[in-house]
């Protein structure tokens, strides 16, 4: 049995909650392209190449920071990253569990700094908190990760198990892959890699080798019989990270706005979420269709399944909530539903998700 997990918690914390489910590629080195100005590795430390491994691990690590609770007492954590400003980035289902007793940020070099929740989403799975006493180390820099492809190497570092500075590396294994970070029914295209991430690396970054993010590491999927399986849950390298194109607009919405104040694009429908057929089948109930929202407008009904959007073919009901999130309120798509074996096709305007 497959289950995506949450990947929060750090040494002796909780694992996580079951689910139901920024220039240049991340690998190439283009000539005309300078990657971000990062920390200078330690005198001491032997010379590396600084687009190796080895190299961007030097320069990146002291901008990876650990989190956990003010209270001794509670257990769990997690990784992030700073970015300019001296705000630190890491998942909602971190720093949600860490902010009702205060949380502490702790750098590569031992020093800390308490920290206060500027703004969170969780159907985004990202949070934005700001530095009582940020310390002097370079901010991280998004890279594109629409220029990513798959086999493209990268790097996770953060701290599994509360093994702070933890670096492990792979590639880009898939990409767009249709996941939910909460749970429900949201979910958001993600990067797939098989570096290695476990408990305790949510929030951290998944990086290029010129050490720019492509993405915020969230989940992964785990083996297991139950929920989680009779085992703890671990890396199987099966990793899923925020692409950072997604996650620095929240971000930046965040850091401008404070909580996640603008709305994302909606359909109005339940899903079937149980339906064996291919496409996304709206729910076969009075009230799947919301009224008056977008796809009421439309003409779709309870019982219809979608198909293709945009021009882009529909598998599952996970995949259309992904594709409709992708795009703005007031955008119009092309949408091509089955409704009693006969294929139709409709235009529909999105409404925000209220």
């Amino acid at each position: 049995m497959l289950a995506a997990a949450l990947i929060a918690g750090g040494a002796g914390g909780a694992v996580g909650t079951m689910v139901t489910s920024a220039g240049g590629s991340a690998g190439a080195d283009h000539p005309d392209q300078q990657g971000p100005d990062i920390n200078e590795p330690p005198p001491e430390a032997p010379e590396r190449d600084p687009e190796s491994v080895a190299g961007v691990a030097q320069r990146v690590s002291p901008s990876v920071v650990s989190l956990r609770s003010a209270d001794p007492r509670i257990a769990g954590g997690g990784s992030g990253f700073v970015i300019e400003g001296d705000y630190v980035v890491t998942n909602d289902h971190v720093s949600s569990e860490l902010e009702g007793e205060g949380i502490i940020i702790e750098y590569s070099d031992g020093s800390s700094s308490g920290a206060e929740v500027v703004g969170s989403d969780p159907s985004s799975d990202l949070s934005v908190l700001e530095l009582d006493e940020p310390s002097e180390v370079d901010a991280l820099e998004f890279g594109d990760s629409e220029e990513a492809i798959v086999g493209d190497e990268v790097i996770a570092i953060g701290a599994p198990l509360g093994l702070a500075g933890t670096v492990t590396q792979g590639i880009i294994s898939a990409l767009d892959r249709p996941v939910s970070p909460d749970g429900g029914d949201t979910q958001f295209f993600a990067i797939q890699t098989d570096a290695a991430i476990n408990p305790g690396n949510s929030g951290g970054p998944l990086v290029d080798l010129q050490g720019r993010v492509i993405g915020v590491n969230s989940m992964i999927y785990s083996m297991g019989g139950g929920p989680f399986g009779d085992q703890p849950v671990g890396s199987i390298g099966l990793g899923f990270a925020i692409p950072s194109t997604e996650a620095e607009t929240v971000i930046n919405r965040m850091i401008d706005h404070g909580e996640e104040s603008t709305a994302y694009a909606d359909l109005g429908v339940a899903y079937d979420h149980e339906s064996t057929v291919v496409g996304a089948a709206i729910a076969d109930d009075p009230d799947a269709v919301e009224a008056g929202g977008a796809a009421d407008q439309a003409g779709l009904e309870p019982g219809d399944v979608i198909v293709s959007f945009d021009g882009r073919r529909v598998n599952s009901g996970g995949e259309l909530q992904a594709m409709v999130r992708d795009k703005s309120p007031g955008d119009e798509v092309e949408v091509e539903y089955e409704r009693d074996g006969e294929r139709a096709e409709v235009t529909v305007t999105l409404g925000p998700d209220e």
